[in-house]
């Protein structure tokens, strides 16, 4: 097979990815051999069971990197003066290309193996939907990466105005882990790690034992305070977990402002990643604080922005967050650092909402606790009283939740208007305090229910190119939502308030 380079303007991947693909599989290998291999005793001895195990390994890592040197073979970039192009494919030849002035993210990831070559993976990206708004190179030297990304996020353009230091923004306070147990991730985790034991146990033919064991460890104890135990020991696993997890996401965190204009996120212990956000691009920024992370004064900062790369990939990766959970007056503080503003619009005063509003979640929270209950005590009625316990303690367990959660949701509703940006809050499980920028609202959308119109409330949706795409005030006064909508955007609203005669709906 030729080696010959590629042409001069024509650049090829990092070579050492031939090794990088043979070690990864070698490691998923070693971790599948122990479980193959014992199934195999059950037809060979040990030693034919290991040796064919041992030749299998040889076939498929030498196969994987086999195929991984013919890719890199026929893969080649081009930085050009108006466009990217990216070529790849041995029978199939694929050629993509991405307009340099279309190009939103440069993004740099390195995963323990690359970190230890000095490689890094790159995405340059469009910010559109679908896989092909997305480049990939995989990888390339880390001095490459950061070539490649001062290369093409480099702007004409002068940063905003704004009397805001450039250089460091934020800095990790190791103090913030504290937050991490609180977070949703610790129950999921704590579920998925029992998940995780059953399923081992049943690959290795052990399911029956565990079980058993378990029933033999609690054999003396009453049902209900074996739950509580279990429940208890699979939280603490949650908790174990969700700090290892943050420690691997966050650790070595930074947010820069480069020279230009240019926001940079870099994280990561083990996996190193780099997200740079362009201010040009940035609308606004959004405040949001989980349930258990805003009981203790905490909230995640995350960029409202046009042009973020919107694959799965990304947005699995939290690739918008600029700040990780941290006292409420630091989320602040940084907000008000990174929209150049002298006091972030995120702690500006809202206005409160009917109390109308307060009564539309009492009836859904209720409504929401009680149907269960109701067809538990039919099926209790029907079949057995066992059910009507059941249900009465579902009720007693429930309903003070769901009000609970009802009031704290109305208490959380609110809207104004700060400076450029128009602000509203809501939500109780997950809260979200956005502050969106009023020049970049392209539409609004009313709406009313019947419900809604009795009584004098209306929702009122600002829709924009950037972030999520709309950002609603929920169950606002009527009259007031309005008008609040009126002026944060002048001439937008008012055409149609005049025809349809108060109540309506636009888009763009």
């Amino acid at each position: 097979m030729s080696t010959a380079a590629p042409p001069a303007d024509w650049r090829r991947l990092d070579p050492r990815t031939v090794l990088v693909t043979a070690l990864v599989v070698a490691g998923v290998v070693a971790g599948a051999a122990v479980p193959v291999t014992l199934g195999l005793t059950r037809w060979f001895s040990l030693p034919v069971a290991m040796l064919q195990v041992l030749a299998g390994a040889v076939v498929v890592i030498g196969a994987a990197a086999g195929a991984d040197r013919v890719r890199w073979h026929r893969t080649r970039y081009r930085i050009g003066e108006e466009r990217v192009d990216l070529h790849t494919g041995l029978l199939l030849v694929k050629r993509r290309s991405l307009a340099r002035s279309r190009i939103r993210t440069v993004d740099l990831t390195a995963n323990p193996m690359l970190r230890l070559l000095r490689l890094v993976t790159v995405r340059i990206g469009t910010g559109e939907q679908g896989h092909d708004s997305t480049l990939e190179l995989d990888p390339v030297t880390r001095a490459e990466g950061e070539r490649l990304r001062r290369l093409l996020l480099e702007r004409a353009a002068t940063a905003p105005p704004g009397v805001h230091r450039e250089g460091e923004l934020a800095v990790l306070d190791p103090r913030w882990i504290r937050y991490a147990p609180v977070s949703f991730v610790a129950p999921m985790l704590g579920g998925a790690a029992a998940g995780a034991v059953m399923q081992v146990s049943e690959w290795v033919g052990a399911q029956s034992e565990v079980i058993e064991w378990v029933g033999d460890l609690f054999r003396d104890t009453p049902l209900l305070w074996m739950i509580v135990v279990l429940a208890l020991a699979a939280l603490v696993a949650g908790v174990v977990g969700a700090l290892g997890l943050w420690i691997e996401m966050w650790w070595n965190y930074r947010l820069e402002r480069e020279p230009g204009g240019t926001l940079r996120v870099r994280r990561g212990l083990f996996t190193s990643r780099s997200i740079s956000v362009e201010e040009a691009r940035l609308r606004g920024v959004d405040l949001v604080e989980p349930l258990g992370v805003r009981l203790l004064g905490a909230a995640r900062l995350d960029a409202i922005t046009t042009g973020l790369a919107k694959d799965d990939e990304a947005r699995n990766a939290d690739h918008n967050t600029l700040l990780p959970a941290a006292p409420r007056t630091r989320a602040d503080t940084v907000a008000a650092d990174v929209l150049r503003e002298a006091a972030a619009p995120t702690g500006a005063a809202l206005v409160r909402h009917p109390r109308a509003a307060r009564g539309r979640r009492l009836r859904w929270s209720l409504a929401v606790a009680l149907g269960p209950v109701l067809v538990l005590a039919v099926l209790g009625a029907l079949l057995t009283p066992v059910l009507l316990r059941i249900a009465l303690g579902c009720a007693v367990v429930s309903v003070p939740v769901a009000v609970a959660l009802a009031l704290d949701a109305y208490r959380g509703l609110g809207h104004a208007l700060s400076g450029r940006y128009l602000v509203t809050r809501s939500g109780t499980v997950r809260r979200s305090t956005a502050a969106l920028e009023r020049a970049g609202v392209i539409g609004w959308t009313v709406r009313q229910s019947v419900f809604q119109r009795r009584a004098g409330l209306v929702s009122i949706t600002a829709t924009t190119a950037a972030g999520g795409g709309a950002y609603t005030v929920y169950d606002a006064d009527a009259a007031e939502g309005l008008a609040f909508a009126a002026e944060a955007v002048p001439g937008l609203l008012e055409p149609f308030l005049e025809r349809t005669g108060g109540t309506g709906a636009t888009g763009a």
